[in-house]
């Protein structure tokens, strides 16, 4: 142990004696580690936003429609007596079913008009849709039943169009779908804020919330029905059920209804940033060769300039063992500060960036822990042929040599 302490002391001092030539060394390992930790840290932020982002519109969230094919049939279109008996034969283990049907919509309140967008519910959207109820209530069953001309806006919506956020009984005038109707606010939600939609721009117009029999009568036809699941279901088992069940009610072949759901999005798009930070990190990686390179330059240098150093230590007892240990834990030292610094660096590059976004940053200790292990093996790795060049001096030619 007392060996090792002199080694590191003797490591530390010749990096001293050397500041600007050991910081130059280090540069590559700098680059190299705050690059990987950089990369893989947005990967991860990323990765992390998305996660946040399908959550916040529903991770158990199933689109269905039909696929393409060449002899498309009027039936091969959605009725609300399809959803009826979708909801009767599956209704255990789904929470909500509806038509995923929405429209272009004009908000009128006296003199200002916007554009909007009019999602058409059925009751029960807000015990399955991540949403904050701000004042009055969300569309149920009684305004679904009646058709009632009542509709639920953004608190945003709210303040452009009255200047306060709190509208509940007031009236807008709505034009979808080719009518004019003047509509009561019977509610006022809290958009889920998302950083990495806020950073994407946002929805471009609002969105309000009508009940779908307002506009949707069972003589429709529409081209997607949207369900959410239960938690904690066999996913795939009820995939494989409701589109057998759908291809025979529509005379097709399973393969050709479409079951797309927010968990295989999120799940593709994870694994393509995952792949992504993978590669790009890997890339960066390759510095850290090119900065071993450097390391076991520099030790070359030095071994050449301490070889009487080396033969004063061989003559007083030191076995090239310890020669051979000491310039190794000069290289690892050397390597691992360059490790050090490289982190903060690479962790104060993603925090200041997340900063500036307003992204909440994502940094892996085990990523941390893994790139200052690795460039401390690296310097080692790149340390051991001048270690070995200077263990196998011979001690009397060493003493000769000025």
């Amino acid at each position: 142990m007392m060996l090792l302490w002199e080694n590191i002391k003797l490591a530390l001092s010749s990096i001293r004696i050397n500041k600007m030539r050991s910081f130059l060394t280090m540069l590559g390992i700098i680059i190299g580690i705050s690059s990987v930790i950089a990369i893989v840290s947005v990967g991860d932020t990323m990765r992390s936003a998305f996660s946040s982002l399908y959550e916040s519109v529903g991770i158990n969230q199933v689109v269905i429609y039909m696929g393409y094919v060449d002899d498309w049939r009027e039936t091969d279109a959605f009725t609300l007596d399809d959803i009826e008996k979708i909801k009767e034969v599956f209704g255990d283990r789904i929470d909500y079913i509806a038509p995923s049907y929405s429209s272009s919509a004009e908000v009128t309140y006296r003199r200002t008009t916007i554009k909007a967008y009019a999602q058409m519910l059925d009751a029960g959207y807000e015990q399955v849709q991540p949403m904050e109820i701000l004042y009055g209530r969300m569309i149920d069953q009684n305004d679904v039943n009646s058709a009632k001309a009542h509709v639920v806006i953004e608190r945003k919506t709210a303040l452009n169009l009255f200047g306060r956020e709190n509208v509940v009984g007031e009236t807008l005038k709505i034009k979808a779908e080719g009518e004019i109707d003047d509509f009561q606010i019977i509610g006022v939600y809290k958009e889920v804020e998302n950083p990495l939609m806020a950073l994407m721009g946002g929805q471009s117009d609002d969105v309000i919330y009508v009940p779908y029999s307002k506009y949707i009568t069972p003589a429709w036809a529409f081209g997607s029905v949207r369900l959410y699941s239960k938690d904690g279901i066999d996913e795939a088992a009820l995939k494989s059920q409701v589109t057998g069940y759908i291809a025979r009610m529509k005379n097709r072949e399973p393969h050709q209804i479409l079951y797309y759901t927010a968990k295989d999005e999120m799940g593709s798009v994870d694994s393509m940033l995952a792949g992504m930070s993978a590669a790009v990190g890997a890339i960066a990686a390759i510095s850290l060769i090119v900065g071993g390179i450097g390391i076991m330059n520099i030790m070359l240098v030095s071994v050449t300039e301490r070889t009487r150093e080396i033969g004063v230590r061989k003559a007083l007892g030191a076995k090239t063992r310890d020669i051979l240990i000491q310039f190794l834990i000069e290289s690892a030292i050397v390597s691992a500060a360059g490790g050090l610094i490289g982190t903060a660096l690479g962790i104060g590059v993603v925090a200041l960036g997340g900063l500036l976004i307003g992204i909440p940053v994502v940094v892996n200790p085990m990523i941390v822990v893994i790139a200052v292990a690795f460039s401390a093996v690296v310097g080692i790795f790149f340390g051991i042929y001048p270690a070995r060049k200077a263990a196998k001096s011979d001690p009397i030619e060493a003493l000769r040599y000025e």
